[in-house]
């Protein structure tokens, strides 16, 4: 087997196992090899992939090469891996699909100031839209239509009251539990 060959599959172990970007400093350590092997190396790892039919890639991001799903395969991910929020993030969630659309402000007001971080998490996972207000200085949400497919809502309560809000609130929590494999 020739030496780029071998060093290309030992890289490969290297991205798979690491799961995470790696500059060619880095992988030339972790390989023993030096940066013009573990550059060969990569490049015929990059050129191997482009020619299988695979559902992998190697690509190059800012922070280093990685090995990763294909774009393609994307919807995968949001399928076969359930999503985990924390039971504050779910409280938010809950606040936010019931008094959908709601500024920022009043669903801090609504949650405390904790909810920030749990806004910008919902925001990464899909589940929440998050655009300027034209009438006020902050930010209306929304839930997304990953939000009523994921948890299988299809109708939201449309008349809410506020002496009501918090019991069904609890009740939403308990419907946004993911449904579980058979």
């Amino acid at each position: 087997m020739p030496k780029n060959i071998a060093t290309a599959t030992k890289i490969e172990a290297i991205l798979y196992l690491k799961g995470k970007p790696l500059s060619i400093s880095e992988i030339a350590e972790y390989a023993s090899c030096d940066r013009a092997t573990a550059e060969d190396g990569i490049l015929e790892l990059i050129d191997s992939y482009a020619r299988r039919d695979s559902a992998l890639e190697v690509v190059e991001t800012p922070a280093g090469y990685c090995l990763q799903l294909r774009a393609d395969f994307q919807d995968l991910v949001q399928t076969m891996i359930p999503v985990e929020l924390g039971v504050g993030a779910l409280r938010t969630l809950a606040a936010i699909a019931l008094n959908s659309p709601i500024l920022q402000s009043d669903l801090i007001n609504l949650r405390g100031s904790g909810a920030y971080q749990h806004v910008q998490e919902l925001v990464e996972l899909g589940f929440v839209r998050k655009r300027r207000d034209n009438d006020s200085r902050s930010y209306s949400l929304q839930v997304t239509p990953k939000f009523h497919q994921y948890f299988q809502i299809d109708q939201l309560p449309q008349t809410l009251f506020a002496e009501d809000k918090s019991e069904q609130e609890q009740q939403l929590e308990l419907e946004l539990v993911p449904p579980q494999e058979n």
